[in-house]
């Protein structure tokens, strides 16, 4: 689970990653101490912990720019003002704790947020605007690249369009991985993996790049050890 907090006081934040790391030690926990920061990172979180009151941009304005580019991120505002309250139901905002944050309090919102950003992974979507078609992660097996084309191999069948797979893989979550220049595989199914190859649950194998060997076995355990599930 990758989880963020934003606070611009240093004693906030890491008081809330100290309560993260002891409730879910396997989760990757990162903080900023602005909401400009967070965009700036470019990175997808599972769960979002944001305060509301900061210098420069405020919570509800970084939270906006968050939803845009990541609508299934679970939001948690944490401040002392109760007055913005109906803009954080606004942005479906799932949940609002009051300083100072009560830990029992903490820890059960906390669970509550990693289930809810449980179900959100299952049912996460792309659309493919060349076909007019939305197709759920879970579905899609791998992806490759075929010159001008893109084709994705998925439960539905294949699907060929003309794009990049670096367009593609903008919309992807961190539950696929780029194995070669020329494939993107869903780590939920992949059944095994060698030096060279990686084989899915289909039964089809592909290319695994030698130099990413390493970095692929990282990705793959660290996706194992934090709640993915695998076809093996």
């Amino acid at each position: 689970m990758d989880i963020a907090v934003v606070d611009d006081e240093k004693e906030i934040r890491e008081y809330l990653c100290g309560l993260i790391r002891k409730q879910k030690p396997k989760s990757r926990v990162k903080s900023y101490a602005a909401g400009e920061e967070l965009l700036a990172a470019g990175e997808r979180f599972d769960i979002v912990f944001m305060d509301v009151k900061m210098d420069g941009m405020n919570g509800i304005e970084a939270a906006r720019s968050l939803r845009e580019r990541q609508e299934e991120t679970v939001l948690i505002f944490i401040t002392g003002i109760k007055e913005y309250v109906f803009d954080a139901l606004d942005l479906y905002a799932f949940q609002y704790l009051l300083k100072p944050v009560d830990e029992k309090k903490f820890e059960e919102v906390l669970d509550r947020a990693e289930k809810e950003a449980g179900r959100k992974k299952e049912r996460r979507e792309i659309f493919i605007k060349a076909k007019n078609l939305t197709l759920a992660e879970a579905d899609i097996l791998y992806i490759e690249s075929r010159g001008k084309k893109v084709e994705i191999h998925s439960a539905r069948g294949d699907i060929e369009i003309y794009g990049t797979m670096e367009e593609l893989g903008e919309q992807l979550s961190e539950s696929f991985y780029r194995c070669h220049r020329a494939y993107i595989v869903n780590m939920a199914q992949i059944a095994e993996y060698g030096s060279d190859s990686i084989l899915l649950a289909n039964g089809d194998s592909v290319y695994l790049a030698k130099k990413k060997y390493g970095e692929f076995v990282k990705t793959y355990m660290w996706y194992l050890q934090n709640g993915g599930v695998s076809s093996v």
